[in-house]
């Protein structure tokens, strides 16, 4: 009897012990090659942290949320994840293989990792590049595929979260009218710029490395332009992939030209010229702050340029492959950023 009552005693402390839920989540891993020194978490415009990555790799903080689907950035790729207030999610990922080494664990990781899975699907499932080579016709069908395919895929992940789900289908209309208007400026410019014709030219341009450059003098190589901006978020991004593209084929039938059309926007001046100039300088120090390579161009005149204006660039980063005689390969080439990139280069040979 002794025994029974101070084993009820016990359970007695135990459960006036018993923690309330926690009215935050906690949010903790290791990020083996970093990025960056931090991780920023958002949820649209309602909520945005910063977390601090730790020299190892490790980061670990406690985030107070509404119930749901956030954006996680690593200064160079995103992904997405689930969270809720009570629980505890582990995060590992190897950055040289962001999407592939990505793991979630922990109370509730089953919905981020459904989220992960789902982001490899549907990149895997869309191929852009492919898209744009279609016709209007073959689009349409491409495109009903895909969305048969998305469909299905939600539906057989349906037991992960009903809500999560019925969001993702949607979003399947909205994703794909976007992606179809994307599409068909491809296909237009394709069919205004056709392969083998003659590639409108720049004269002069200023060179980071000092002098001037014109297409002209890259007369017997392919020529891999990217039309660029200091403000240009997208830009900036690409910069690390091409990087290393330039670091693949630095021996090969290719030149690298970064063309930037920085006019002075963003820089508070007495003057439209000390603007300019202003701009100018900022281009150079961000080339020297990321140890930009290749050929690292000025427009002259911005998005007022020839070059620019004749090949019919309104929004940037646009990317032009040029054959060794100054002829056109591809008027909207794929980024640097794309999976199949180096394929794609030595399908050409180079």
């Amino acid at each position: 009897m002794k025994k029974l009552i101070v084993c009820l005693a016990t359970l007695s402390i135990v459960a006036c012990k018993e923690e309330a839920p926690k009215d935050y989540a906690t949010f903790s891993g290791k990020i083996e090659n970093k990025n960056s020194d931090s991780l920023f978490i958002y949820q649209g415009r309602d909520f945005k942290k910063t977390i601090k990555v730790n020299e190892d790799g490790t980061f670990s903080d406690t985030l107070k949320v509404t119930t749901g689907v956030f954006g996680l950035y690593d200064g160079k790729e995103q992904t997405t994840l689930f969270l809720a207030n009570d629980m505890d999610l582990k995060m590992t990922l190897d950055t040289k293989e962001f999407d592939e080494s990505i793991k979630f664990s922990g109370d509730g990781a089953e919905k981020s990792i459904f989220l992960s899975e789902r982001m490899r699907f549907e990149e895997e499932l869309v191929d852009v590049e492919v898209l744009k080579n279609l016709d209007v016709n073959g689009l349409e069908t491409e495109l009903n595929n895909i969305k048969k395919e998305m469909l299905a895929y939600y539906d057989k992940n349906a037991d992960i979260d009903s809500t999560m789900i019925s969001e993702a289908r949607k979003q399947v209309d909205p994703m794909l009218k976007g992606l179809k208007s994307y599409i068909l400026s491809g296909i237009k410019l394709k069919e205004e710029f056709p392969a083998g014709m003659p590639s409108p030219t720049f004269e002069n341009y200023e060179n980071y490395k000092g002098g001037t450059t014109s297409l002209s003098d890259l007369k017997g190589k392919y020529v891999y332009v990217d039309v660029w901006a200091t403000w240009c978020g997208p830009c900036i991004a690409e910069i690390p992939a091409l990087k290393e593209l330039e670091k693949e084929f630095e021996d090969k039938n290719i030149e690298f030209v970064s063309i930037s059309t920085d006019d002075g926007r963003g820089y508070k001046a007495a003057s439209k010229e000390e603007s300019y100039q202003l701009s100018k300088e900022g281009w150079k120090e961000m080339i020297a702050e990321k140890e930009m390579s290749g050929i690292q161009l000025f427009a002259d005149n911005a998005f007022e340029s020839d070059f620019v204006t004749e090949y019919k660039i309104n929004s940037i980063p646009r990317f032009i492959l040029i054959d060794p005689n100054g002829n056109i390969v591809n008027a909207d080439a794929p980024r640097p950023s794309y999976s199949k990139i180096k394929e794609y280069f030595n399908s050409f040979g180079i």
